[in-house]
């Protein structure tokens, strides 16, 4: 049986009810909550220790996080481009590998001799914790209660806190599954799960509607130094302080929404709507002073990077030898990215309007239209008969066996049976 067990614990519903649901089913254990704050906000954490030990805990650390969040896993995600599904920007899945790191170390500084999530069994999140625990403490069994209990449904877990006289902020009407943090707001549950249900207008909670937002735009400008984010509209800011401006400016603004209907790492499909508003302007900047600095091979190779990048940090997979891999090419890439971006935001839109860097790959001299001593035209007609070799040998190898060059485009649509026939003479 075990002596100690420490609990990756938020204070909302499905941990709030784990703590006596351990003390019940784990007579005699010490049950220690950690409590890790990545900027989800003093309301949500104002009091989450003496609640965890109103619920029966015999120890609750809260621990702020919010600068190695940001520094060590926000940034070296947004360097690399990385977004899930076409539009997630990840950031549930970059939490949970640092708050389970740090679950661990407190296990080992209390002692503890088994570990417990508040993941459901059809989640993600049970992926990232537990393969994070795989890193840092194989030793360590893990309780996951969602995977056990007879608790089925966010319903029964709400009945089950009012039976214990356990307060959470879940109701049977507003139920939504929500995860906060400085970088965006997840919401999922309720109404959302219908994918042709619209999000209801009080969803939101980062980010103003587009009918609520200003009716003039605004103009942000966004620096960067060897590919970080380290200014807004000239100041230079500190990590934390730097996205919380942005999150301020770009949700005022409508900017940032996400509907997605996502692929789960388990195999299903599931709707979320994600609030990323100081997110979006990032990755928006980010892109644009890229495409001035690299060059298009660079930026290819960095294109075919980011999807698995992404994959390795919704699936979980931080701690490993191929995210470094990855990181290491990414920082090379970076060395150059410095400079500004400049984005309107108006009503949700996020337009890039101007960029500025002095390792900028765009030179005046090359692309003018008037007179230049840089560039001989000229030389463009070698260049063109080089490019096109490939092409002018099959069609010279073509005209010597006798076949004709085919010149019908295939509808939209067309079978194989449809297309047609090589015309041999």
């Amino acid at each position: 049986m075990y002596k100690k067990i420490v609990l990756a614990y938020s204070g909302g519903l499905d941990t709030s009810i784990i703590v006596p649901w351990l003390k019940e089913n784990y007579p005699g254990a010490q049950v220690i909550c950690v409590a890790a704050d990545i900027g989800q906000g003093s309301e949500e954490l104002a009091g989450v220790r003496a609640k965890a030990l109103a619920s029966g805990a015999d120890e609750c650390f809260v621990e702020d996080l919010r600068e190695e969040f940001v520094e060590s896993f926000i940034y070296p995600t947004l360097r690399a481009g990385a977004i899930y599904n076409r539009k997630y920007l990840l950031g549930t899945s970059m939490g949970r590998p640092l708050i389970a790191q740090r679950q661990v170390e407190v296990a080992r500084q209390v002692g503890a001799d088994a570990l417990a999530h508040g993941c459901t069994g059809k989640g993600n999140d049970q992926v990232r914790f537990e393969l994070t625990y795989a890193t840092f403490a194989p030793d360590l069994p893990v309780i996951a209660p969602w995977r056990t209990w007879n608790i089925r449904s966010r319903e029964d877990a709400i009945a089950y806190a009012e039976s214990r006289g356990i307060p959470v902020a879940a109701t049977r009407q507003k139920i939504y599954s929500r995860d906060a943090n400085l970088w965006h707001l997840s919401h999922e549950g309720g109404v959302l799960e219908n994918p042709n249900n619209a999000p209801p207008d009080d969803l939101l909670m980062l980010t103003r509607t587009v009918t609520k937002a200003p009716d003039l735009p605004e103009t942000v400008v966004i620096g960067f130094d060897s590919g970080t984010p380290v200014s807004v509209n000239g100041e230079r800011l500190n990590a934390v302080d730097l996205v919380a401006t942005l999150n301020e400016i770009g949700g005022r603004h409508g900017c940032g929404v996400v509907d997605l209907v996502e692929d789960r790492l388990v195999g299903m499909k599931s709707r979320g709507v994600y609030e990323t508003p100081g997110g979006s302007l990032l990755y928006a900047a980010h892109s644009e002073l890229e495409q001035l600095v690299l060059d298009r091979r660079t930026l290819a190779a960095k294109d075919m990077i980011a999807p698995r990048y992404a994959d390795l940090v919704y699936e979980g997979r931080w701690w490993t030898t191929e995210r470094e891999a990855y990181d290491a090419f990414v920082n090379i890439t970076q060395e150059r990215v410095s400079g500004t971006v400049s984005l309107r935001l108006y009503k949700g839109s996020i337009a890039v309007v101007g960029r500025e860097s002095a390792n900028a790959l765009y030179d005046e001299r090359f692309v003018t239209f008037g007179e230049d001593d840089v560039y001989e035209q000229s030389d463009a007609a070698g260049f063109i008969r080089l490019f096109a070799l490939p092409a002018r040998v099959r069609a010279i190898k073509d005209q010597e066996l006798g076949i004709a060059p085919t010149t019908d485009t295939p509808a939209a649509g067309a079978t194989s049976d449809e297309l047609p026939a090589l015309q041999i003479a």
